[in-house]
């Protein structure tokens, strides 16, 4: 009898053993050592009361340890033959228990799909409903005689189907790997409920009558010709306005469905933020589409005189950077001459005033014009335009795209010989004044860090110009002009 085991050592477990009766049957347990006493080794018995020092089972094996029935020997089994005896009794386990197991099976799937019941004896063909964010579904699953699910057919109601459209290859993933029923329909409500949730929008509830009758008022209050869209679903619609310069703008509202109880959703193309003030009453004067297109109208006025700024920079110069500026772009690269341009960064809220001013081109070039503004930054007049002002300051005359041709005013990188460059058009000129090829940065960054000659400190590469072989310098910076 074993009523004591303490772990004193690893790879020992030493159990002290109380013999209760003077039975022989111990005769073939021997220890293989003894810790208290010496074995009598003319008789081969362990003399009373011994402690005697056992080999550890691995952990997987020693859950349980029982003690040796008498009269056999003790042995460690190997971890194959561990395996073996699992197996054995699973498989003896499965072979009593298979009926319990499936009822059990059957009273889990009735518990979580109480909608769900089979329709004949042999339980091959179930029908009803599956339940998924508070909405029931109808379907018909039809087992082979073996109950195996990767032969079976699903049958869906045309609401199922639709919700389902796009996951079939995932449903007979799922089929062909569910070990039972159970299983299977666990996994389909997590799909249903994953398909319900991207498709929110077919199940909303569509908004009563007075939700349409109101916007119709309103937009006809407004005035129709000023509608430029509106979707089935009165969801997005667009409206335009002019300016005082004669400029159309858009303004495009997304709708939300507790209209007007909540604002919409406001989308310009502003140079500055736009956010409409709203009232969250039904009926209020300040929660009405006519309320919203009044602060468009208020805050075009207020950016007619960058626009005015902008669309006189656009006309008269030549602005190669952005090709087609939106109304909310407030940077323009402009060309001044050969391979030397100027980009202005212009301030919405005070467009007259001077601009941010940086020069790309060769040093050459770049450095008197440095030194003019610097000079006569105080000649500025903010009643001026700014393309006056820069001209005042720079003591240059912008040429325009007409003037300028093509084959006089060479943009295309030397390397890739291509213009544009993911966005990006070259902005880096050699200094030698007999060359000033432009380049895109990256396309030089490439070409001199494959050269053995150059070198590199910090973000600043030398080397020598692809064309020229003169010293050439490049500054990377994560800035994309």
């Amino acid at each position: 009898m074993l009523n004591r085991i303490i772990q004193r050592a690893p790879g020992t477990i030493e159990a002290r053993m109380i013999l209760v009766s003077k039975s022989r049957g111990l005769e073939s347990n021997r220890p293989s050592h003894h810790r208290l006493g010496s074995p009598d080794v003319a008789s081969r018995r362990a003399p009373l009361g011994p402690a005697c020092a056992l080999p550890l089972f691995p952990p997987a094996e020693s859950f349980r340890l029982f003690p040796p029935m008498l009269g056999f020997p003790l042995r460690r089994l190997s971890v194959s033959g561990l395996r073996m005896c699992r197996a054995r009794r699973s498989r003896a386990s499965q072979c009593l228990s298979g009926p319990r197991a499936m009822a059990v099976t059957e009273a889990s799937l009735l518990r979580q799909f109480p909608l769900l019941l089979p329709q004949n004896r042999s339980k091959t063909v179930y029908e009803g409903f599956i339940s998924a964010q508070g909405r029931d579904f109808h379907l018909r699953i039809v087992l082979p005689e073996d109950l195996q699910l990767k032969n079976a057919r699903l049958l869906c109601s045309w609401q199922l189907r639709t919700i389902l459209n796009g996951y079939h290859q995932i449903v007979q993933q799922r089929m062909q790997h569910s070990v039972d029923l159970m299983s299977f329909m666990m996994e389909l409500k997590m799909l249903l409920e994953v398909a319900l949730k991207n498709r929110q929008e077919l199940y909303a509830l569509p908004p009563p009558p007075q939700f349409y009758s109101s916007l119709i008022e309103e937009i006809g209050t407004l005035g129709w010709d000023k509608l430029v869209y509106v979707d089935t679903s009165f969801n997005t619609i667009k409206l335009k306005a002019e300016d005082a310069s004669g400029r159309e703008h858009l303004i495009t509202l997304k709708l939300k469905a507790k209209y007007p109880a909540e604002s919409p959703d406001c989308f310009v193309d502003f140079p500055v933020s736009f956010s409409a003030s709203w009232t969250p009453q039904v009926n209020s004067p300040q929660s009405s589409l006519i309320s919203i297109y009044s602060q468009f109208l208020a805050a075009l006025e207020s950016l007619k005189a960058f626009w005015d700024v902008m669309d006189e920079i656009d006309e008269k110069t030549w602005v190669l950077e952005p090709e087609k500026p939106p109304r909310s772009a407030t940077a323009r690269r402009i060309a001044l001459g050969n391979n030397v341009s100027i980009n202005i960064e212009v301030d919405p809220k005070h467009p007259t005033m001077l601009p941010e001013c940086f020069f790309l081109g060769a040093d050459h070039v770049v450095k008197p014009l440095g030194i003019k503004l610097s000079r006569n930054i105080q000649l500025w007049d903010p009643e001026n335009s700014v393309l006056q002002n820069l001209k005042d300051v720079l003591e240059i005359d912008f040429p325009a795209r007409a003037i300028l041709e093509k084959s006089d005013f060479t943009m295309d990188c030397g390397i890739c010989y291509a213009y544009q460059l993911d966005g990006a058009i070259p902005d880096q000129v050699c200094d030698n004044s007999q060359c000033g090829q432009p380049f895109h940065q990256m396309c030089l960054y490439e070409w001199l860090r494959g050269l053995p000659t150059s070198r590199q400190s910090f973000n600043i590469i030398f080397g020598e110009c692809p064309y020229c072989s003169k010293p050439i310098t490049l500054k990377m910076s994560g800035k994309k002009h």
